[in-house]
């Protein structure tokens, strides 16, 4: 029977160093010049060190029978240490195309081989050559990927495999049938107070986890939350995250402007706080039709974060009131959520008073729209954009030029493989071894990250900000900031150490 192998950090080809025993016994007295000049059987070294793992710098030199045993180097790459969870795309059948963007499109696809055979994921692949002309791009697709295997949580999406190509990245989510909050929002013009509450509080639940692991989310809007077939939703799309030093500040000016708190406009720096001034804004979002401060134009939008009180319907119950004004605080020390208590603080408040959060964490509570109510195969894809849908699911031609000798270890250690995947593997080889009006008028939002997005493009949502906050003026009419354009404002104490060991575990659209 095959044992468990030991674990390996990184799948893709690594050189490791590994001390071989090269002993033959004899039927005579011992002759170790000849038991070392036989043909060793690396066969049989190849089964010993995927059931015991390599040997220990002692074993390798210790005596037996008056013969010292010889070390030799040998090359243990992924072929050798997981034979059968090499991936490459020809792995994947392409089924619908979910998005495009500039940077690459994000498929329906069907594993074709592995103990997942027949599964549909969401694959999203990105362009190397376009991702490296940014430094700011590059980051963030590293700060995604990163997260994606990091965190591990019921409303949040899973990463299942990464890998990459010479010229292409491939992450491998899972796929959320559900489609977008937005689009249900559209569709509906605006919530109830019950269903905009169950959304809010799995939501609450997701940035507490980010925020108890030291990840910033930073970009909340109905684009970015998705809905799997039960009706849960999933966060998704973390390139705009920060993974930020305990009780640390970012000053990276990044976002969708509707959504940014006030401290990230003036550039004083901002921690986890800005969620929940997010979560503010989604909320009333969801029970208004639209965001509190959106105006016509960028400048305009700002100028009422920074300056407009907040104007309340009329109709909201006073608990709901009494919510929204608490994380719509301008000041940092005064919103609900700040300081230590964090997400506990939100949920204390009087709007969840009848939530029991257990049955949130467990997913016991029914949601106010289920899915897969509608959907009639695995492959449903009703729930998307139909500008995309209907497109033939091909890949983007290859780059004409290849990336130069500079960039070709930029993305080393991309490749990954979900945990739950390998104890199949592992699982499979020992039995093989045996045998409305607001609707209308709503329009989507995109990120400020020049990297990743999640919801479709129409042209007018393309066009990138130039200048600084300086220069906007009453005439701009698109309601986003790319952080390329505000490269000025990085300092040094926005430094983003590595994301920490947790368990391991945007979508869909780059741009």
């Amino acid at each position: 029977m095959l044992q468990q192998y030991r674990p390996i950090s990184l799948l893709q080809k690594e050189i490791i160093s590994v001390r071989v025993q090269a002993h033959k016994k004899t039927s005579e007295s011992p002759d170790c010049s000849r038991a070392i000049d036989d043909k060793i059987d690396y066969e049989s070294v190849e089964t010993e060190f995927l059931t015991k793992g390599p040997l220990a710098v002692a074993e390798s030199y210790q005596d037996n029978n008056d013969c010292n045993l010889v070390g030799e180097t040998i090359e243990i790459d992924q072929q050798l240490v997981n034979p059968m969870l090499q991936l490459h795309p020809c792995n994947f059948e392409l089924l619908k195309v979910l998005g495009k963007g500039g940077y690459g499109k994000v498929f329906l696809a069907r594993k074709l081989t592995g103990p997942d055979k027949g599964k549909v994921y969401a694959m999203k692949v990105l362009k190397k050559a376009s991702i490296v002309r940014n430094q700011k791009d590059t980051a963030h697709t590293k700060t995604e990927r990163n997260i994606l295997e990091a965190i591990k949580h019921p409303f949040l999406v899973e990463l299942h495999y990464a890998f990459q190509t010479p010229d292409r990245l491939y992450l491998i989510l899972e796929f959320l049938a559900g489609g977008e909050l937005f689009t249900h929002l559209e569709r509906h013009g605006v919530f109830t107070e019950a269903t905009a509450r169950f959304y809010l509080a799995e939501i609450v639940l997701a940035l507490g986890h980010l925020h108890q692991h030291g990840i910033v989310y930073r970009d909340l809007k109905p684009e970015n939350i998705l809905l799997d077939t039960e009706g849960h939703v999933k966060l998704t799309d973390f390139g705009l995250s920060k993974v930020a030093i305990d009780r640390g500040l970012t000053h990276t000016l990044c976002g969708t402007i509707e959504y940014m708190a006030p401290e990230v406009l003036v550039r004083q720096g901002h921690g986890k706080d800005v969620d929940w001034w997010s979560l503010g804004t989604l909320m009333y979002d969801m029970l208004s039709g639209g965001p509190p401060f959106s105006a016509d134009t960028k400048k305009q939008t700002i100028d009422r974060i920074l300056r407009s009180r907040l104007s309340l319907p009329p109709y909201l119950s006073a608990e709901a009131q009494s919510l929204l004004n608490a994380l719509l605080k301008k000041s940092v020390v005064k919103r609900l959520g700040y300081g230590p208590k964090d997400q506990l603080a939100v949920m204390d408040h009087a709007f969840f008073s009848c939530t029991d959060w257990n049955k949130v964490a467990s997913r016991q509570l029914d949601a106010p729209f289920k899915p897969n109510s509608l959907l009639t195969s695995d492959t449903d894809v009703s729930l998307f954009d139909t500008k995309f849908t209907h497109e033939t699911p091909v890949e983007s031609p290859s780059e004409e030029s290849a990336l130069s000798s500079s960039f070709a270890d930029i993305f080393q250690g991309f490749t990954y493989v979900a945990p739950a995947v390998l104890d199949a593997v592992y699982r499979d080889a020992v039995v093989d071894s045996t045998g409305a009006d607001a609707a209308r008028s709503r329009h989507r939002r995109v990120s400020g990250s020049g990297f990743l997005g999640t919801s479709p493009q129409s042209p007018h949502r393309q066009a990138a900000i130039r200048g600084d906050a300086a220069n906007l003026t009453a005439s701009d009419e698109h309601q986003f900031v790319l952080e390329e354009d505000f490269e000025d404002m990085d300092t040094t104490t926005d430094t983003a150490p590595k994301c920490p060991p947790l368990h391991c575990g945007s979508f869909y659209l780059p741009r």
